[in-house]
C-alpha cells in the first residue's frame, strides 16, 4: 500500500511530500484522502518487512496511523497472527478515536494475517500474555525506563533465534534521534557499553532501528 515515509534528514513529524497541518490529521487518513504518515524511513519499512517475512507471531507496541503495522501484515505468512498494542488514548474525541480508525482501514488493506488488536498499555497487556513470540516491535512509549519495562515485559516470551527491533534507537546520519532519546540510551547501556545480556545480540541496525537476536536461552 501506498505509505509516506520519513524523508532523511529530517524527522518523524515531516513526512514528504509536505502536507499541511490540517492535512495531517488522521481524520484523513481515516477518510482515504491521504496515505498514512509513517514515522519511520523505507529502509526502515523494509527491514521490518523483511525480519516479518518467516515470523508466524508478531507483536507490535505502539500503532499510531498503522504504518508499519500494514508492512508486517503484507510481509509475513498469511497463516500466523499479528498482534497491535495501543491504548489510542490521544484522541482529542474519543467517542471517534481517528488514529484508531485511520490504523484499522491502513492494516485492513494490506495482507490477510489473522490480526489481532489489543486496545490497552503494553504492560497492562504483558500481564496475561501467555503465547511465543517471534518478531516483536517495540515503538510505544519513548522514556528510557518504559523502553526498559517493555523489554522486561515482553522479551521473555520471543523465541530462541527471535528478533525485537526497538525504533528510534540509534543515531544516523541525517537522522531524528539524539543521544538523550529514551531508546537510545537504552540501547546503549542494555547492548553496547558492557552488555549484561549475554542470551542477545545486535543482529542488524538500519537507520534509527536496532534489531537483536535471542541466540540461546540461559
Amino acid at each position: 500500500m501506498q505509505i509516506q515515509f520519513v524523508a532523511v534528514p529530517g524527522n518523524p513529524a515531516q513526512s514528504a511530500p509536505p502536507l499541511s497541518r490540517m492535512l495531517q490529521h488522521p481524520v484523513f487518513a481515516w477518510a482515504g484522502l491521504r496515505a498514512p504518515i509513517a514515522q519511520h524511513t523505507l529502509a526502515e519499512h523494509q527491514a521490518l518487512m523483511r525480519h516479518a517475512s518467516a515470523a508466524s507471531t508478531i507483536v507490535e507496541i505502539g500503532v499510531a496511523e498503522g504504518a508499519s503495522a500494514a508492512g508486517l501484515r503484507e510481509a509475513m505468512p498469511a497463516d500466523g497472527t499479528l498482534y497491535l498494542i495501543d491504548p489510542f488514548h490521544l484522541s482529542r474525541i474519543p467517542a471517534l478515536n481517528f488514529l484508531k480508525r485511520a490504523a484499522w482501514r491502513a492494516v485492513g488493506s494490506s495482507g490477510s494475517a489473522r490480526t489481532v488488536w489489543i486496545e490497552s498499555f503494553s504492560q497492562d497487556a504483558a500481564r496475561d500474555w501467555k503465547s511465543p513470540i517471534d518478531f516483536l516491535l517495540i515503538d510505544g512509549d519513548h522514556r528510557e525506563e518504559a523502553i526498559e519495562r517493555d523489554w522486561l515485559d515482553w522479551s521473555r516470551f520471543v523465541k530462541e533465534d527471535g528478533v525485537v527491533a526497538f525504533h528510534d534507537a540509534r543515531l544516523f546520519p541525517g537522522g531524528w534521534p539524539t543521544p538523550d532519546y529514551g531508546p537510545v540510551r537504552f540501547i546503549d547501556r542494555a547492548f553496547r557499553q558492557g552488555s549484561n545480556n549475554p542470551a542477545w545480540s545486535i543482529l542488524e541496525e538500519v537507520d534509527s532501528l536496532v534489531f537483536v537476536s535471542r541466540r540461546n536461552r540461559l
